[in-house]
Order: structure tokens, then sequence, then C-alpha cells
């Protein structure tokens, strides 16, 4: 097949998603199906479509992973490939690629979905106890019915003791509010930015590379994205004096009120983890031009480099003093990351530190539009935030599967990176944290003007390329962001051991076949 019939075959499969961009070089196809309706007679048509739905591009389930997904069906009729699988590299999705639930979790699980099974299952008291201290808090003792908006107000306290114990300070339940993941709760938090002020859109800053869910947000919302650029030659550090350059430009050349801060750490896709001494820098940053600061920590068990450690934005903040007593702060966490990788229940958690009451009550109030997250979901939230104590039948079995999961992930982290560095042109730093690595990776200039010629991004054409030749899909860089004239990519290190030495070793044949194509 073509490049340009994949990429036409993307871009139609896109629109039927709602993905209505086109990439560079892209032609939709035409619809061919018959429609006795014209369009002009159409209430809803791309000329008169919401413009920042137009906008909206969400990198990690792009073009690439369409395309991935015919490759995959294409294998299973029987067609003729240079590999046998595709690879999902290209997200965060832990159980996908292999990796076993936690028993603890799916055994609480079991148990409030099917309530037989508190008398007749064979399971740990514990986790009986557990379950049915879940389904107190549902109404009628289901979990098909609604919880408050906010979520089961028990697990929410849960939450609350879960922090305090992280970071030695207070936390009120009353300031946790249970999502659907931390996506949205993040969005939630965005859309209280959506106003203009003095004719001026207002803005937030995000870091280059960043995850998609903010750009895209930002797009959907109407808000001005400002990014600041993490510095890859310092590990991807982030640089006071970069965020200060950043937000004078914005205020100068971008006509709009910088009004709130992103940070992710551990970092998505660049798997940094920020010290304690940056960490506080950023806050007087942000307290010094009265930005809100959005902490997207989802990543916070996932740390693995010798010297490196987790700091929350809030315990740095409390310890700071009463002179930040005003610093606004919200916090995201989910059960898809971590060691649990429960990404398909869907659940998560913001706390929210210093927001003013008001504010506060109309955010629950925008939340409470949406019902309830899943109680499913709730129930895992109440899982990770109240594991298994010492003593307790499920301990053994939680911590052993705990640190297993972790002591692989470190392993693979360090793997990955080491191999990438082994190859001609690239360059990968250190995974200190979460799940990617994000190299960078030097082209030949025949390959670059060989996608020119196809009027496609560098790091797409190469992407593609790897996707049909081997099976593996990544994300190309440029959806997330990155200095003008470089080209990395996005891999997850989930594969689980044997698939990911598979992978590597597809991967370097790849790139020397490709490298010498292109010499």
């Amino acid at each position: 097949m073509s490049m340009k019939m994949v990429i036409n075959r993307a871009a139609a499969s896109r629109v039927l998603s709602g993905v209505v961009k086109r990439l560079p070089g892209e032609t939709l196809l035409k619809d061919t199906t018959t429609n006795t309706r014209t369009m002009a007679s159409k209430a809803v048509t791309l000329e008169n479509l919401n413009p920042n739905i137009i906008k909206l591009e969400y990198a990690v389930r792009g073009p690439l992973v369409i395309r991935a997904g015919e490759i995959e069906k294409e294998l299973e009729k029987g067609a003729s490939k240079p590999f046998q699988k595709v690879i999902r590299a290209n997200i965060g999705d832990a159980h996908a690629m292999g990796q076993r639930p936690i028993t603890f979790i799916r055994q609480v699980l079991s148990c409030i979905a099917n309530t037989e099974l508190l008398e007749k299952g064979d399971f740990p008291e514990d986790v009986k106890e557990r379950a049915r201290e879940i389904l107190c808090g549902c109404g009628g003792g289901s979990v098909g019915a609604y919880s408050a908006s906010q979520g089961i107000e028990h697990i929410r306290r849960h939450v609350a003791e879960y922090i305090e114990k992280r970071d030695g300070h207070p936390a009120r339940w009353q300031d946790i509010c249970l999502s659907a993941g931390a996506s949205t709760a993040i969005k939630n938090c965005l859309q209280l930015l959506c106003n203009d002020i003095d004719g001026k859109k207002s803005g937030v800053m995000i870091p280059i590379p960043q995850y998609p869910l903010y750009s895209a947000s930002l797009a959907e919302y109407g808000l001005a994205q400002v990014g600041y650029y993490l510095d890859e030659d310092c590990g991807w550090g982030l640089s006071i004096d970069e965020l200060e350059r950043s937000l004078t430009d914005a205020q100068k050349n971008c006509n709009c009120n910088v009004r709130a801060l992103v940070v992710i750490n551990p970092g998505n896709p660049t798997g940094q983890v920020l010290t304690r001494e940056n960490i506080e820098q950023v806050i007087k940053f942000a307290h010094k031009h009265s930005l809100f600061i959005f902490a997207d920590e989802v990543y916070q068990d996932n740390v693995y480099a010798e010297g490196s450690a987790f700091h929350s934005f809030k315990k740095v903040l409390m310890e700071l003093g009463a002179e930040y007593s005003s610093q606004e702060l919200a916090s995201f966490m989910t059960i898809s990351k971590g060691y649990m990788g429960e990404c398909g229940l869907r659940g998560g958690w913001v706390e929210l530190v210093h927001m003013l009451p008001e504010v506060q009550a109309q955010l629950y109030k925008c939340m409470s539009a949406m019902l309830c997250p899943s109680v499913l979901g709730q129930a895992v939230v109440d899982c990770v935030a109240k594991p298994p104590a010492p003593g307790e039948p499920s301990y053994e079995l939680w911590i052993k599967e705990k640190t297993d999961i972790l002591t692989s992930l470190k392993d693979r982290a360090k793997l990955i990176a080491d191999t990438f560095n082994t190859f001609e042109g690239f360059k990968c730093n250190l995974v200190q944290g979460a799940m990617y690595a994000f190299p960078r990776i030097t082209l030949p200039p025949k390959a670059i003007q060989a996608a020119k010629d196809k009027n496609m991004a560098p790091d797409v054409f190469y992407a593609f390329r790897l996707l049909e030749e081997t099976g593996v899909c990544i994300v190309p860089g440029s959806g997330f962001g990155q200095k003008p004239g470089t080209y990395h990519f996005r891999t997850t290190i989930l594969p689980q051991p044997d698939l990911l030495n598979t992978m590597l070793q597809n991967f370097r044949n790849f790139h020397q076949k490709f490298t010498q194509e292109y010499a």
C-alpha cells in the first residue's frame, strides 16, 4: 500500500471518528454514500461547526493509531506482513501491554459488582470488609446507583488521609473531588478560566513537550496556549528563566492574560522528575505572577532513577510558609498509571488548595452537571488511597504485586534509554520516572526532503514507515511539541520484557535500513 493511500485512509477514518483536522499532505476522501439531503440543508457542517473543535488535535490517538488498527484487522484476515503483531507503544495503557491487575483491587470490584460473592466467594476477609464499606456508601447498597457528584464521602475521606500520610500536612476531604480519571478533573478546572478579560483571551502556560490533553483542551475551550520549553540538554529540566521568557513573550505578543501554569511531574512525555528546589522555584514564580498552578502528578508512584524522589506541590507549598497561603493549586491523581494501570475503569481525583470557597462552589456546581464519576472507578480510588495494611490478609500479596510491577518498570526504563542510545543518531535522556521515553533523532537530509515531498512532518514520515515495516506504533514528537528543527518521538516503556526486547530489535533493524536508504 502506498504512503499516500495510507494517509488518505487515515484522514478519512479520522473524519468518521470526529477528528477532522487534516495532516499536511492529506486529501480527504469524498463520501461515496448516497444522501438525499443536500449539504446546505444540514444543521451542522464543517463550515458552521465550532471552530475550536476543528482546531483540536490529540496526537496519542491520531492517524497513526487509526492505521495501526487497520493493520491489526489486515493481519486477522491473513495479510502478509513483515511482522506478526502490532505493538501499541503509543499510549500508556499498562493492561493492554500485558500487565496483570492488582489482585486486591479486582477482588473488591468483584464483590461490589456481584454482592453474592460476599457470602459465597472465597475471598480474604479484608476484601469483603472493604466491599461492604463501599456498598454502604452507595444508594440502595448498589454500585449501579448514582453517587454524590463529588464522589462517595468516605472515599474522599480516605483520599484526604492518603494525602496527609504522603505529605505530613492536613488535607480536608471537602477539598477532594473524585473524577472519571484525572483528565476530566483537569478539563473541569480549565473551564474556570474560559473568560475574556479586557478583550483578551485567558492564557495557560504548558510545558513543551507536553501531554496533548492540554493543547487539545485549550483549543476546545478557546484558551491561549503559552508554551515554555523544557531543557533537553539538562535532562528536560524546568528553567525559571524560560518561564519568565515565555510569560513575557505572551504578554507582549499573544494578546492574552496568562492566568495559569501547568507542570507535569513526573514528566509526560519526557520522564523527568523535578527536584524539591525546582518545585520551590516554580511555586515562587507562580506566586509572583498570580498564576493558578495545575500540578499533574499522576505518575507519583513511577519514580525509578537513583537520587530521584517525588515531592508533591502541595507539600512543598505548605512548607514554604504563610507568605504563600494564598497560592492556588490543583493537584491531580489517577488510577490509570502508577502500579495500578486501571485505565478503563476511569477513576481519579483532584485536591483543591487555597481556592476561594465561592469559586470552589461554582466548580462543584459545574461538575454536578455530569452527575457523578463511575462508582467502580471510585472503588478503585478507595483501594489505592487505602490499600491493605500490614497484618491484614491481603497485605503480603498486594505489596509483592506492587513492588514487582514497579521494579519491572524501573528495569524497562533503563533498558529502553540504554538501547536507544546505541542507535546511530539517537539521544535519549534517562527515564527518571513516568512511563515513557522521548528520544531525539537526527534524520538524514534525504529523509527530511522525502517527507517534505509528501507534505509530511519528518517525524510523522518516520513513524509511518516504522509502523508499516515493523508494526511498532509510536507518537511523533510534533504531536507533543518540540523545538523547531528537532525531531523526537514518544514510546511507552510498558511492553512486557520479552515484547519490549523484540520491539527494540525490530526498531534497530528498521532504523539501520532507513538511514542506509536515505544516506
